[in-house]
C-alpha cells in the first residue's frame, strides 16, 4: 500500500480515488461533529427564548447526542466491517444530515431533543467508520500524519464550535448552526462515494450479533442515563438505582453472549490485549484531566475570578490551542523516529502537571501564572489525539478494525459522561458545604438556602441576589467555597488521572507488541 498522501498506485478495473480526497471527505465529517458537541450548549440560551422547553428539556439538547455517540459507536463500527467502511460512513454522514436538518426545523423542544439523538447516531458512525477508513487507507509514516490530522480536525472542532455557535446564534438564530451543519454533510455525502471505493466491506463470515447489539445498547444507555440524570435525580432516587441494576444486568449478559458466538459484535479478547487496552485508557484519563476543566474551568473563572464570559473563553483558549497543534506535532514526532509511547507518556505527564499547576489558581491570580498550566493541560489531550486512535487501530487485523475504532471511541464518550458528572457531583456538593458553613455566622441573609444552592451551580450573580443586606459578606463566603471545592476537585481528578496512568504502565508492562 502506498504510504504518499496524495498519490495512488493501485490498478484495477476501476482506480481507486486520490488518497488525498479520502482523508479530506473523512476530515471534513470530523470536523462538523465535536463542533456540534462543543457549540451547542452555546445555543442553548437562544433555544429556551425561542421554544421554551424548561431546564430538563434543554440539557437532552446536549444529553441525547451524547448518549446516542455513545451507545452506538461500537455497533457501527462491526457493521462497517462487515458491510463495508464507506458505505456506513456515508450512511452515518447521512444519518446526521437528517438529524441535523431536523434540528434546524424543529417545532418544540421534544422534536429537537429526538432529532439531535439522530445527529448523535450519525456522529457515532462518522467516527468510528472514518477511523477505520483512515487505518485501511494509509500505511507508515502517511497513517501517522493522516491520524495527526484526525486529531487536529477534531481538536479545531471542539475549539472553534462555541465561537461559530455563538456569532450564528446571535447573528442569525440558532436554526442556523444546524441547518450549516446539514449543508456541510450533504457535501460529504457527494464526496463518499471515493470513500467507498477506497475501503470496501471486509469478508466477515457468519450473521451479524443483533442480540449482542440490542443487549449493549440499551446497557450503554441505561448506563448513561443514570449517570447523566444522577445530580438532577439523586444519586440515591430509585430512577438512578434502577438504571445503574439495569446497565449491570445487562452488560453482564452481553458479555455472555459475546463469548459464545464466532462472530460476536465484540470479540472479547481484545480487551485483554493488554497494549491495546492500555491506548483506550489514555483518553479515559484525558476526559478526567482535560475535559472536566474545559467544561467547568469558564465557570470557575467567572465565579472566582471576577471574569466576563468573554475574557473566560479568552483564558480557555489557552487550553485549547494544543488540542489543535498538538496532533500534528505528534504525528511529526513519531514519523520522525520518535517511539508513540514516549510521546503518550509525555502527554499523561502534562496532563498531571497542568492540573496541579492549576492548584495557583485564585481570585487574584494573573492569567500569566495560569497559562502555563493551561498550555500543558492542553498538550495533554494533543499529543494523544489521533495518535491513541491510529496506534490502537494497529493492533488489531484489518477485518476488526471497524470494531476496534468503536471500542476506542466508545471509551472516549463514556469516560467524557462519566468525568464530567462526578467532577460536577464532587464539585457542587463541596461548593454547598462550604457555603452553608460559612453562611451560619452571617445574620441577615435572605434566602441562605437559594444563596447555597446558586453557588453549587456555579451562578454567582443570583447567589447574590439572594444575600439581602449580607451582600458583601455573603460575596466573600461563596466565592471562598467555590475556590476551595473547586481545589479539592482537581486534586481528585488529578489522583484519577495518576491511577490510569499507573494502569497504563501495568499494561504495557509486557503489553504484546502489534
Amino acid at each position: 500500500m502506498s504510504t504518499d498522501l496524495s498519490t495512488n498506485t493501485d490498478t484495477g478495473a476501476k482506480t481507486p480515488p486520490s488518497k488525498s480526497l479520502v482523508l479530506g471527505t473523512v476530515l471534513l465529517a470530523v470536523f462538523v461533529v465535536p463542533m456540534s458537541i462543543s457549540g451547542t450548549a452555546v445555543a442553548l440560551p437562544a433555544i429556551s427564548a425561542d421554544i421554551g422547553g424548561g431546564t430538563a428539556g434543554l440539557q437532552w439538547v446536549v444529553n441525547a447526542f451524547n448518549l446516542a455517540f455513545a451507545c452506538f459507536t461500537l455497533v457501527w463500527g462491526s457493521l462497517a466491517d462487515r458491510f463495508g467502511r464507506g458505505r456506513l460512513f456515508a450512511l452515518g454522514a447521512a444519518t446526521f444530515a437528517v438529524g441535523s436538518a431536523a434540528s434546524a426545523l424543529a417545532p418544540g423542544i421534544g422534536t429537537l431533543d429526538i432529532a439531535r439523538g439522530i445527529a448523535g447516531l450519525g456522529g457515532a458512525a462518522i467516527f468510528s467508520c472514518g477511523a477505520a477508513i483512515l487505518s485501511s487507507s494509509f500505511d507508515g509514516p502517511a497513517r501517522h500524519r493522516a491520524f495527526a490530522l484526525f486529531g487536529t480536525t477534531a481538536g479545531i472542532g471542539v475549539t472553534l464550535g462555541p465561537t461559530i455557535s455563538g456569532a450564528l446564534a446571535d447573528s442569525a438564530g440558532w436554526r442556523v448552526i444546524f441547518a450549516i451543519q446539514a449543508a456541510v454533510l450533504v457535501a460529504v455525502l457527494v464526496l463518499s462515494p471515493a470513500v467507498g471505493l477506497r475501503a470496501p466491506a471486509v469478508k466477515v463470515d457468519g450473521r451479524f450479533d443483533i442480540a449482542g447489539s440490542v443487549l449493549l445498547v440499551v446497557g450503554l444507555l441505561a448506563a448513561m442515563i443514570g449517570i447523566v440524570q444522577g445530580r438532577p435525580w439523586g444519586w440515591g432516587s430509585p430512577g438512578v438505582i434502577i438504571a445503574f441494576v439495569l446497565a449491570v444486568l445487562l452488560l453482564g449478559a452481553f458479555t455472555v453472549v459475546e463469548s459464545r458466538l464466532a462472530t460476536p459484535l465484540l470479540d472479547l479478547p481484545l480487551l485483554v490485549h493488554r497494549r491495546f487496552l492500555a491506548l483506550c485508557l489514555v483518553p479515559v484519563a484525558a476526559s478526567f484531566g482535560f475535559v472536566t476543566l474545559l467544561t467547568y474551568f469558564p465557570t470557575y473563572l467567572q465565579f472566582v475570578a471576577g471574569d466576563s464570559s468573554a475574557k473566560a473563553g479568552a483564558t480557555i483558549v489557552l487550553l485549547t490551542i494544543p488540542v489543535v497543534v498538538g496532533p500534528l506535532a505528534a504525528g511529526r514526532a513519531v514519523s520522525a523516529g520518535v517511539n508513540p509511547l514516549v510521546v503518550i507518556w509525555l502527554s499523561l505527564a502534562a496532563l498531571v502537571l497542568g492540573d496541579l499547576g492549576l492548584l495557583l489558581a485564585g481570585p487574584h491570580t494573573l492569567v500569566a501564572v495560569l497559562a502555563l498550566p493551561l498550555l500543558l493541560a492542553g498538550c495533554g489531550m494533543g499529543l494523544s489525539a489521533g495518535l491513541v486512535d491510529g496506534q490502537a487501530l494497529a493492533l488489531v487485523p484489518e477485518e476488526q478494525a471497524g470494531m476496534a475504532a468503536g471500542v476506542v471511541n466508545t471509551l472516549r464518550l463514556g469516560s467524557e459522561a462519566i468525568a464530567v458528572a462526578v467532577y460536577a457531583a464532587i464539585l457542587s456538593g463541596l461548593a454547598a458545604s462550604r457555603a452553608r458553613d460559612g453562611l451560619s455566622g452571617i445574620a441577615g441573609v435572605t434566602d441562605p438556602d437559594a444563596v447555597v444552592t446558586k453557588t453549587a451551580s456555579g451562578d454567582l450573580g443570583k447567589a447574590l441576589d439572594s444575600a439581602g443586606a449580607a451582600r458583601a459578606q455573603v460575596h466573600s463566603v461563596v466565592v471562598d467555597a467555590y475556590n476551595g471545592a473547586f481545589h479539592t476537585t482537581l486534586v481528585t481528578m488529578t489522583v484519577v488521572v495518576l491511577a490510569l496512568s499507573g494502569a497504563i504502565a501495568l499494561l504495557l508492562r509486557g503489553g504484546r507488541k502489534a
